[in-house]
């Protein structure tokens, strides 16, 4: 079967491509990690306007109804891009949840703004140890716990709900990202519908590495290995949605949300290769660019063809949402896109030699975007793991002779 993107898709991607390369993102990186967000506001505004949030949204909540596919291509701009904030959450988890559960009241509350960009959403998962992204500036803020979909807020107990306070660990069996002190800072965050708040500022915290310990803290934030993801411990607060058909659909907005992430990690992998390109074209060595030694050649092919042949998983993964595969397929995905995206940055890092971990330098933005994501939805051998269960439980194939 030949797979290809259709005319439409392309341009799209294009012109979201044109947005983000004339938004000047490594700036609007570094001020919503530094607590001024109204660069990054301005941002996901053009983002939002392209359709982005409302992409697998129903027509009837003010979304576009495409299809897996269009969402995936969107998502691998974002991620080529170094988009910030809660935009897997926004276009994609939230979406497909809140549109599963047996009651539409929840969809009727929040899409409408989601898809408009009116709003940004968050939502952790309880394998994700109730830590969210920019959860003190979501609306809304979602939990999961034990099968129920609940409204949650930031916590300002950080052993409140007795959770260890890991960062990004995605899966039980998941290490985490690194962590770091986070000085207190706080900003002023513009809405779309003109009202101003304040970004509460993280104290500063430790937090441990490991699945299954716990950390020790003053607020409620942890902290990343990427300095623009604001990861935020949350509480239960109201319920949503319980009841029959409600686990199904958290199940189902989870491997979505892992989804997103390959997706995002592929675009990040394309990115630093891109930049990693440019860069041994210009840099001389020995009277030479150093992009003609054969070894630096062999380092950048490999990279080249570790991201394509994680791109047909990605898109596979996409067309299967539906079926029983799916768990599979998104594991799958996540895992090949995380490993090429690994391997990208560990290329880049090299032929730029020291000035490419440098803050300074924009390549690090993707470096530590990599380094997060990678684990954010799922350790690699929690994703092997659904792989191996998927297969081993397969129903096996009757033979035509």
């Amino acid at each position: 079967m030949r797979f290809a993107l259709s005319t439409e898709q392309l341009d799209f991607a294009g012109e979201l491509r044109k947005i983000l390369d004339a938004g000047q993102v490594p700036a609007a990186v570094r001020a919503w990690a530094a607590g001024d967000p109204a660069k990054g506001r301005a941002l996901l505004r053009q983002v939002a306007d392209m359709g982005v949030f409302g992409l697998i949204v129903d027509e009837k909540y003010g979304g576009a109804d495409a299809t897996p596919v269009d969402l995936v291509v969107a998502l691998i701009e974002l991620g080529r891009g170094a988009v910030f904030g809660p935009v897997i959450e926004t276009a994609a988890v939230i979406p497909a949840l809140l549109q599963r559960l047996p009651d539409s009241s929840a969809a009727q509350r929040w899409l409408p703004a989601l898809a408009s960009g009116d709003a940004l959403g968050t939502i952790t998962f309880e394998l994700q140890r109730a830590v969210a992204l920019d959860a003190d500036i979501a609306e809304p803020v979602l939990m999961t716990v034990d099968g129920r979909l609940m409204l949650g807020h930031r916590s300002t107990d950080p052993g409140a709900d007795g959770s260890p306070q890991l960062e990004d660990s995605g899966a039980a069996a998941g290490a985490s990202e690194s962590t770091r002190d986070r000085n207190p800072r706080a900003a002023t965050v513009g809405s779309a519908a003109g009202q101003t708040h304040v970004r509460a500022a993280p104290k500063t915290e430790a937090a441990t590495s490991g699945a299954g310990t716990s950390g020790t803290g003053t607020s409620g934030a942890v902290t990343s290995i990427d300095p623009a993801r604001i990861l935020v411990r949350v509480i239960a607060d109201e319920l949503v949605a319980d009841g029959p058909g409600v686990g199904a659909a958290i199940d189902y907005a989870f491997d979505v949300g892992v989804l997103a992430c390959a997706a995002q990690l592929l675009g990040a992998g394309r990115a630093i290769l891109e930049q990693t390109t440019g860069y041994a074209k210009q840099r001389k060595q020995f009277g030479r660019a150093i992009g003609e030694f054969q070894a630096v050649k062999q380092q950048l092919a490999d990279v080249l063809i570790a991201l394509d042949l994680a791109e047909p998983l990605l898109y596979r993964a996409a067309l299967t949402l539906e079926s029983s595969d799916r768990a599979r397929d998104v594991s799958a995905a996540v895992v090949a896109c995380g490993d090429a995206a690994h391997r990208a940055a560990r290329a880049g890092l090299q032929v730029h030699g020291a000035i490419g971990y440098t803050a300074e330098f924009d390549l690090s933005l993707w470096l530590t975007k990599v380094a997060a994501l990678r684990t954010a939805w799922g350790t690699a051998d929690f994703h092997r793991g659904r792989i191996a269960s998927a297969l081993r439980f397969a129903t096996p194939v009757a033979s035509t002779n």
